[in-house]
């Protein structure tokens, strides 16, 4: 019984974080880290990591759809993504090395930010 209602918290916060990101292109990690954390009790560091590996092929399945309807400047992709896969790989190797409590307040930060940005 423990198994069948830790696979249901797990499909739910699957199809939230899918949901997100199909809908606004992004936004998967929002719902999928605090979920993990408090949900799941997942640790902060491997919530963050997993996030971003749950975000790959969801992000995969959009970008089909949103080229298929040739919603996609890819001039403009090309020319972000150079600079994205840079400051991941920054991002990834600093991250082993902020603490959780900091990691955290960090990740709550660019949420308030960006719910201020998305209402106004």
């Amino acid at each position: 019984m423990d198994f069948i209602k830790k696979f249901y918290k797990q499909a739910v916060i699957g199809v939230m974080t899918g949901l997100c990101n199909g809908l606004f292109g992004s936004g998967g990690g929002t719902i999928a880290v605090p979920s993990m954390e408090f949900v799941l009790h997942i640790d902060k560091h491997r919530a963050h990591a997993t996030a971003i590996a749950i975000t790959l092929p969801l992000t995969l399945v959009s970008a089909f759809f949103y080229i298929q309807n040739d919603f996609v400047d890819w001039h403009l992709t090309w020319q972000v993504s150079i600079g994205g896969v840079i400051g991941g790989y920054i991002g990834a190797r600093i991250f082993k090395k902020i603490p959780a409590n900091v990691l955290r307040k960090i990740f709550g930060l660019f949420m308030i930010i960006a719910g201020i940005r998305m209402v106004f």
